[in-house]
This record gives structure tokens, C-alpha cells and sequence, in this order.
């Protein structure tokens, strides 16, 4: 694992990300963040730091260890690619910084240069106007890697709360075809391995949700739950994995039942997001599983209607900082006690 600094990409400059950034780099002694790097965008950073009334000096560097010099002081950034400062104004050109500035970033931890990435939100739709063929940044990042998309897996972490969705961006129509116990199984494997790497969890204890009310009730709502769920749960178990369920989503995120696990893998996205939101939304985490370099994110959008207001809360992006330089340690061997 490198030693190098952690990389930020700059995301779409008219969004919340520039912002979020300078934010997080203001706070970096009370949060006690480690030292990263900013994939492009040195103007449109000074711009946004000024918009929230921060002191934050940038400093353009050419290598990402430059970074570990000067991150005490000033705010490297990566020369390159940059552009002009209109949040709130999305527009082609942005699209295709916050393109290069991912591009970048991925290459910076794929090649060894740094130890993780943290991905500031996109905008989908005009990225795919620039050419981005990806669902997300979590395909594109599993696509740069050579891992199967089926094989990066999205968890949502907060304080109180980790989540998986297994079932992603697809209509909840589709959901009770697409949930078979071989995905269960594939998925909750990772999600184990992953805690018990990245999450310093010696035994992860996964609790693995119901798709319909009451768990099914005895096939009254449903049969998927005992034909699908409940079989690929005794095979996990079988496998030494401490996995349970199908638990009735309704009553699987109460303060008690929360002390019962690690993660819930969850049959859908808003099945996983909801809770997680509802709990901890200024520090959610996007984490990729199963991935060779270390991924994280804020669990947010772009919010454009908010962007260069200095009303965007930075708790999710200074969470995502943290929590990807906690990763990188722990694959590195440090002990984080």
C-alpha cells in the first residue's frame, strides 16, 4: 500500500464539492485528517474558498508527494486541469473537468502514487454528455481496477449505521427478479472480508434483511424471503460466516437491534439509504468494496441549488476523508488501536 497522500477528485465544479473540499482542508487540525491532494481545479478552489469565507491557500504541485510538504500549510493541488467558478451553473465544460479530475485520481492510486481516493459528487447525466458510460463513479472506479461491477460493492457508512444495498439503481419493480441466493452469498463475502481488512472487525456480523413485510409471513407477502433469502443465510453460516436473517426491515434499524450487527445487507437502495440518511446524513459514508485500492465518498449529491451559498454541511466529506485514510492504514498494517 502506498504512503503517499490521499486523492480528491474535484467533482463537478458547479456543484458542492469545491466547496466541501476547502472546508475540509480549513478543518484538517480539529478533524485530524491526513494529509491529500486535489485532482485539478486550483482556481475554482480559491474561488470557493472565498465564497465560504475561508483562509485557504492552494499550492499547485506537480507529484502528489509534494503533497505530504506543504498539506500542513496550504491546500496542494494538482496542476492541470481547472476552469472558471460558477456553482449552481452546470454546463458541458464542468462535465469534462470533473471527468479528467477522476480519471486522474483513479490513476494516482491505481499506480501507487497515492493511497486512496475519495471522490467528490458528480452530475450522471452530463457526464454522460462528455462520454461517461459508467452508471456511477463506483463502476467507474471497479472498471479501472479490472473488478467486475457485480464485484464492487456499495456500503453506506455513518456513526450509527453500515448498509448495503445489494440491488442498486433499478426499479423496484425488478428487484424480486434480480435477488437470488447466489448474489446474497457473493455479496455478504465480500462485505465480511471487507470488514475484517478495512474495519479491523475480527468477527462482522452481518444481518441480512427481508424483502417483504412480516420477512414474508409464512409466504402470505411473498415466498422470496424463504425461498431465496433464508437458504442463502445457512449457507453463509455454513461457511463460518455469523450472518442472520431474513430480519423484517421494519424493525432492523431500532436503537437495540442496531447493537446486534455490523453491516445490513439490504434488498434494495432506499431499503439501505433511508435508514442511514434518516440517522446520520451529514457524516454518510460511500465506501466501495472489493476493490484493490482504497474508495470512498460523501453520500451525497451535487446540490446544485445550494452550491456557493455556504450552506453545504462538509461533515460527509470530512467523514469520507477520515474514513479512506483509515482504510489505507489498516491495509498498509498500521494499528489504529
Amino acid at each position: 500500500m502506498s504512503e503517499g497522500p490521499l486523492v480528491v477528485s474535484l467533482g463537478d465544479p458547479a456543484g458542492v464539492g469545491p466547496e466541501l473540499i476547502v472546508a475540509a482542508w480549513a478543518a484538517r487540525e480539529a478533524e485530524l485528517l491526513p494529509p491529500f491532494v486535489v485532482a485539478g481545479g486550483a482556481a475554482i478552489l480559491a474561488a470557493a474558498a472565498e465564497t465560504r469565507r475561508l483562509s485557504v491557500p492552494i499550492r499547485e504541485v506537480f507529484h502528489p508527494a509534494e503533497a505530504l510538504e506543504c498539506f500542513e500549510f496550504m491546500l496542494p493541488v494538482l496542476a492541470g486541469a481547472d476552469g472558471d467558478y460558477r456553482p449552481g451553473a452546470p454546463d458541458r465544460v464542468g462535465a469534462e473537468l470533473a471527468l479528467a479530475s477522476l480519471t486522474e485520481a483513479t490513476e494516482l492510486v491505481r499506480n501507487g502514487d497515492c493511497s486512496g481516493l475519495v471522490t467528490a459528487p458528480i452530475a450522471k447525466s452530463l457526464l454522460a454528455e462528455v462520454g461517461f458510460t459508467h452508471p456511477g463513479q463506483t463502476e467507474f472506479v471497479a472498471a479501472a481496477c479490472g473488478v467486475a461491477a457485480e464485484d464492487a460493492v456499495m456500503m453506506l457508512a455513518s456513526p450509527s449505521l453500515r448498509t448495503v444495498p445489494l440491488t442498486v439503481h433499478v426499479a423496484l419493480s425488478a428487484v424480486p427478479g434480480l435477488i437470488t441466493s447466489d448474489l446474497i452469498v457473493r455479496k455478504a463475502r465480500i462485505v465480511a472480508r471487507a470488514l475484517a481488512q478495512d474495519f479491523g472487525l475480527e468477527h462482522p456480523r452481518l444481518a441480512i434483511a427481508a424483502l417483504n413485510p412480516h420477512a414474508g409471513e409464512d409466504g402470505r407477502m411473498g415466498h422470496e424471503d424463504a425461498a431465496v433469502i433464508a437458504p442463502a443465510v445457512a449457507a453463509l453460516r455454513a461457511e463460518g460466516i455469523d450472518a442472520s436473517g431474513p430480519h423484517p426491515a421494519d424493525a432492523l434499524f431500532t436503537p437495540r437491534a442496531r447493537t446486534t450487527y455490523d453491516a445490513a445487507l439490504c434488498m434494495y437502495h432506499d431499503q439501505a439509504l433511508v435508514p442511514l440518511k434518516a440517522l446520520d446524513f451529514d457524516q454518510g459514508v460511500n465506501v466501495t468494496l472489493g476493490l484493490p485500492i482504497v474508495r470512498t465518498s460523501p453520500d451525497h449529491g451535487t446540490a446544485f441549488g445550494i452550491a456557493g451559498q455556504n450552506l453545504a454541511d462538509p461533515g460527509a466529506t470530512i467523514a469520507a476523508i477520515r474514513m479512506a485514510g483509515e482504510i489505507a492504514a489498516r491495509r498498509a498494517g498500521v494499528d489504529l488501536g
